[in-house]
């Protein structure tokens, strides 16, 4: 088994969890804060715009099993990647779409990935989500790991929007 990162940002972290943890190879999908100044930031004080830092998930992945290149490809299915100021209801720069990267190989199927879906004009509008280099990544708070598990009508009512976007864009059920 050979074990690889990667960092997803896309609006509320308990929406990116349960699509990327149902799929083959991957071991775990954790929700917390990444690129912002702050150590050990909180929820409140993402919350308050003030340490930088933007929702994200970090997903451990067997890449035998699953690539990387699956992975961003699922990520574009399940945000608006031509809203640069949040997500959906989620609004602020702790909401902002990115895709994080650990190794050039990464950052390279990223940018050609975001080029192709930006060439395929299934948006009329520019694809924004930016591409940056990994940060240090903070763990959230035990009850947000694993939201749509343990809180299932919070979570169907928090992501009602995005997955009504979903479906008219993708065709998600």
């Amino acid at each position: 088994m050979s074990q690889e990162r990667a960092i997803f940002a896309g609006g509320c972290f308990w929406c990116m969890v349960q699509p990327f943890e149902e799929l083959p190879g991957i071991l775990s999908v954790i929700s917390g804060y990444t690129g912002g100044t702050t150590e050990n930031p909180t929820y409140e004080s993402v919350l308050s715009h003030q340490t930088g830092h933007t929702e994200a998930v970090e997903i451990i992945f067997d890449n035998t099993l699953v690539s990387y290149a699956s992975l961003v490809e699922l990520y574009w299915t399940l945000t608006d990647p031509t809203d640069a100021f949040g997500q959906f209801q989620d609004r602020g720069d702790n909401y902002r779409p990115v895709i994080f990267y650990d190794t050039e190989a990464q950052k390279e199927i990223a940018q050609a990935s975001k080029a192709n879906l930006q060439a395929s004009k299934r948006f009329d509008k520019e694809i924004v989500v930016t591409i940056e280099a990994s940060q240090t990544f903070w763990p959230a708070e035990a009850y947000h790991q694993g939201f749509y598990k343990t809180n299932p009508a919070r979570y169907a009512m928090s992501a009602q929007l995005r997955h009504d976007f979903l479906k008219k864009q993708w065709g998600n059920s």
